[in-house]
């Protein structure tokens, strides 16, 4: 057997605690980095399995005969499987280890890439292509809670905790470099409708050899020697009772409120880019670019945060900056996105939208997993992805011709609810408010921040008074501005 100390990478020295009176060293290992490296590989493969019908949605419900609906299927059947799903996955982690999490979700990923491309093989009859795509892509969303929730479990055993912002940095934007490969390369391959199953084919490959690493190189779950003094006396809480301290925490409810709209926020959007441009005369080639631009900013980004959260542990104040800059980023996007011919515009926006929305990613995942000890770091994960996903769901089953209006306020909800949440707490009033005043699910929340102003949340404006003779508050007046004229009729 080989010797530990041949995968030893260098030693950290702790100070000498002043009970024990002994100084404590911590090893890591070396193999620590292939671990890492062959999750990002998985988690970018996923992510491309994912997105490779959407940058050319129109070409493959061309050559599946199909409808964009049903195109749009194949991307929202990761979230319809995900929710389920999730739960024993957080358990598989925290209980199972990592090993198996990972040569698990490596298998499912492969072979949901090779029934894909089985699935367009023109020996098949054609009406059972879509059924045959939509098994492979399944067994690809089944995949993916196995990947996406490793990032912080892996972080937090193998990596030292000066290192531990960092690796969850490049192993959480790996998901999105393979929207950024799947956003650009989809629509250079399919230059035709024949093209489709070239561009199966290819994205497979890099799925077959994830899988031979992962099976043959991932040998343990957990190193032989913890790599800090946090990771050495961690005690998980039993999974249940890890949700129940999770659902009574209040720092860690806002977050899941806020950064779970976001993640729903940003799938709508990697999704949806290609249909929502090309109805404005945008090219399958600039929605593509756009995509690009959104993925390589969010990276840089993230790249950034990642060191400087490192280093100044700023995790609370960065996730309010870039929460708060991003879901301006996006009202930005919603504007410009509905003119013709604003091409620079829509790029800025972009690029903008996913410097300030994709990088603050890893850091969220890091901050759920501070301000939730001492529950296993996949339940806390987990349960974040799963409030996107439940999100991600409304959105996209919401069809256009059954909206009352055609104005953004639904739109920019999320994006008022977040700036709101992030900087304020703000303490739980009853909701039969908002059910009995005639608000629509849709403004109820926004209904509810109303009467949190009301209550006295902001600064007052000097010499303003409201209808009932209260003092008029900043945040107050600005809601007022920007509710739904159905919420003003209570009273605003």
């Amino acid at each position: 057997m080989a010797d530990v100390n041949e995968f030893r990478e260098d030693v950290i020295p702790i100070k000498p605690n002043p009970v024990l009176e002994k100084c404590i060293v911590f090893k890591v290992y070396k193999r620590r980095w292939f671990i890492l490296f062959v999750l990002c590989l998985l988690n970018c493969s996923n992510s491309i399995l994912w997105l490779t019908f959407a940058p050319v949605a129109d070409h493959s419900a061309q050559f599946m005969g199909v409808t964009l609906d049903q195109i749009n299927w194949l991307s929202m059947i990761y979230m319809v499987v995900a929710i389920p799903l999730s739960f024993g996955t957080t358990w598989m982690l925290d209980t199972l280890g990592l090993r198996i999490t990972l040569v698990l979700g490596s298998w499912l990923n492969m072979l949901g890439a090779v029934l894909r491309f089985v699935g367009i093989m023109r020996n098949l009859p054609s009406a059972a292509n879509f059924p045959v795509v939509m098994g492979g892509q399944t067994l690809c969303a089944l995949a993916q809670p196995l990947v996406i929730f490793t990032p912080t479990k892996l972080a937090a055993l193998w990596f030292p905790e000066h290192q531990r912002a960092t690796a969850n940095m490049i192993a959480s934007m790996s998901n999105p470099l393979g929207i950024l490969i799947a956003s650009i390369f989809s629509p250079m391959i399919v230059g035709t409708t024949n093209n489709i199953p070239l561009l199966l084919f290819i994205y497979a490959v890099p799925a077959a050899i994830t899988c031979l690493l992962a099976t043959v190189g991932i040998r343990d779950s957990a190193p032989p020697t913890p790599p800090s003094a946090s990771a050495e006396s961690s005690n998980s809480e039993p999974f249940l009772e890890g949700i129940k301290l999770l659902l009574r925490n209040k720092a860690y409810m806002i977050l899941l409120l806020c950064f779970g709209s976001g993640i729903a926020v940003f799938t709508c959007f990697s999704t949806l880019l290609e249909q929502i441009m090309c109805v404005r005369g945008y090219t399958n080639d600039f929605a593509g670019l756009c995509g690009g631009l959104f993925i390589v900013f969010g990276i840089v980004g993230a790249g950034f945060l990642g060191l400087y959260v490192d280093k100044t542990k700023k995790f609370t104040e960065v996730t309010k900056v870039n929460m708060s800059l991003s879901a301006l980023a996006c009202i930005a996007f919603s504007v410009v996105s509905q003119m013709r011919n604003q091409g620079i515009a829509v790029a800025v926006a972009c690029s903008l939208f996913g410097f300030f929305g994709f990088s603050i990613y890893p850091v969220a995942m890091e901050l759920s997993v501070e301000c939730s000890y001492p529950v296993g770091e996949a339940t806390s994960a987990g349960l974040i992805f799963i409030s996107g996903y439940i999100c991600l769901i409304h959105c996209f089953t919401q069809e256009e011709h059954r909206l009352k209006s055609k104005s953004v306020n639904k739109g920019l909800s999320v994006n008022k609810n977040v700036l709101v949440f992030v900087f304020f707490q703000t303490d739980p009033v009853s909701y039969l408010y908002t059910a009995s005043s005639g608000v629509d699910q849709t403004n109820g929340l926004l209904a509810l921040l109303y009467l949190f102003c009301r209550r006295g949340c902001g600064l007052e404006l000097e010499g303003a008074r409201a209808g009932d003779g209260r003092p008029v508050q900043c945040l107050y007046l600005l809601l007022c501005y920007l509710l739904p004229h159905e919420v003003q009729e209570t009273g605003c």
